[in-house]
């Protein structure tokens, strides 16, 4: 994955110590780790790999600012304590251009993997608009679009009959993967089952949309530089 723009990147800020400290970050990440979610690739992470006392007047902090304040000069761990414990700051521009983002990306989602059930025809992108319209959808800029599919669906149902197309997988890998993988399968879909092998390895079966198949094994080959079994179960 590359490095965020700074047109879609957010400033991540901290107070601490009588000064702020912030970084360029990317917001769907961000607001991933802030979940509780796994900490990402560095580079993923940050726009510019460095902490500024002014992000916007692009003044850094010192590096012996940094070492009496977090006990370190490593940009990973700063971004770390940065998330953890400050915000996440967005200008109304940029709270409105990621939700009408992460708004065409749900609608497109939902054409591609949903159906009318009582006619089995997929519904077109612009009935779901409506719909989502007459429902009054609230989109999360900071949430995935996947994370509030079933929100979504919920609350389309009293509008339109609508069902999504599921897949269940079969995943098997590592342990020592477990922590980067765990909050990114659950942001795809409904794990149904999990447990640990006598010899470590993490088995897990999740229900995912079946559209999001490809991304979904993208997603797994690049957090386990490809250990990991998968299979299809329908």
């Amino acid at each position: 994955m590359k490095m965020v723009s700074l047109d879609d990147a957010v400033i991540a800020r901290l107070d601490r110590d009588g000064e702020r400290f912030e970084i360029f970050v990317d917001p769907d990440l961000a607001h991933s780790v802030k979940e509780g979610g796994p900490f990402p690739e560095i580079s993923d992470m940050l726009a510019v790999e460095d902490v500024f006392l002014d992000a916007h007047k692009g003044d850094r902090a010192p590096s012996d600012l940094l070492k009496k304040v977090f006990h370190s000069t490593d940009i990973e761990t700063i971004s770390r304590a940065i998330l953890e414990k400050g915000e996440i700051q967005l200008t109304t521009e940029q709270r409105k251009r990621m939700q009408e983002e992460k708004r065409k990306k749900i609608v497109a989602l939902l054409a591609k993997n949903c159906i009318n059930p009582t006619n089995k025809t997929p519904h077109p992108p612009a009935r779901i608009e409506l719909a989502m319209e007459e429902a009054k959808i609230n989109i999360d800029p900071f949430k995935s679009p996947e994370s509030q599919i079933n929100s979504i669906l919920k609350a389309l149902r009293p509008i339109i009959p609508i069902r999504m197309e599921m897949a269940q997988i079969a995943i098997k890998t590592k342990a020592s993967h477990y922590g980067k993988l765990v909050g990114e399968v659950r942001s795809f879909g409904r794990v149904l089952k999990e447990e640990w092998t006598k010899t470590g390895e993490w088995i897990c079966l999740v229900e995912i949309p079946a559209g999001l198949q490809i991304d979904f094994f993208d997603m797994l080959n690049s957090r386990t530089h490809g250990e990991v079994e998968t299979k299809l179960l329908n």
